[in-house]
């Protein structure tokens, strides 16, 4: 379980100090998807960012299994069990996927493993397997190879920034299923997703709404989801919900 308790977090710009986010205090418990949406620049992937460990609140403390890790980096809190794949992944010029997923895994999983997290994330192993993770590959590719790394480590609980970005329509439906599937697969682990995409927000047990800051809502997603796009029930022919500055817009 992942608590924060009245966390804020503000940056310097322009000699003056700027509040992203505003006393959130937020509860994630064990076995829940739950998708973090809201307005632009409403501070989710800020949030996100702050429970992986890669910023420090300005205040507040995050408490993981009971846990203080409010002043833990990202590393030490992998060690505990926290997954992070990145909005933009990071390239690593020199690393071959195989040996990124064998780091992700903290073993020497075989190739054959390997190839099943690749193909998980639609893609062809045997033309990525071997792979080095540098400008040859696009950010899609990237984003896919990220995600593998997020399935070979099989956190306790695994956070992903807007996975969709840079992802063709066939590979995320695809991605739908690898969420649906590490809910099902891994006893008790938590996933929390940065969305706006409708069919993410369709799969979540709970919703929490992110606006200038602040907590505008959580609960449900039967609760939430049918006040985020106006109607009783999802619509079926929309594959993305847009979130705009005060307004959730069906495209």
């Amino acid at each position: 379980m992942i608590e924060l308790q009245n966390v804020s977090f503000a940056v310097d710009s322009e000699s003056q100090e700027k509040e992203i986010l505003r006393d959130v205090s937020l509860t994630i418990g064990d076995g829940r998807l739950v998708v973090i949406t809201g307005p632009n620049g409403g501070g989710k992937s800020t949030l996100a960012r702050l429970i992986a460990g890669v910023e420090q609140p300005s205040s507040g403390r995050i408490l993981y299994n009971g846990e203080d890790i409010t002043s833990l980096s990202i590393t030490d809190r992998a060690k505990k069990g926290i997954g992070f794949a990145f909005q933009q992944p990071v390239r690593f010029k020199g690393i071959q996927v195989l040996d990124l997923l064998r780091i992700a895994a903290g073993k020497q999983i075989t190739a054959a493993d390997a190839c099943n997290y690749l193909v998980q994330v639609g893609l062809c192993a045997r033309d990525y397997i071997d792979r080095e993770v540098n400008a040859s590959l696009s950010g899609g590719e990237l984003k896919r190879i990220e995600i593998a790394t997020v399935l070979a480590k099989a956190p306790s609980l695994s956070i992903f920034d807007e996975p969709e970005a840079g992802i063709d329509l066939w590979s995320f439906q695809n991605l739908i299923q690898v969420f649906e599937g590490m809910r099902q697969n891994i006893r008790g682990s938590s996933i929390l997703i940065i969305s706006h995409q409708e069919r993410i927000l369709s799969i979540a047990d709970e919703i929490v709404v992110l606006r200038e800051g602040r907590v505008a809502a959580h609960g449900p997603r039967d609760e939430i989801l049918p006040g985020l796009i106006g109607t009783q029930s999802a619509v079926p022919e929309c594959r993305k919900t847009i979130v705009k500055k005060d307004e959730v817009a069906v495209c």
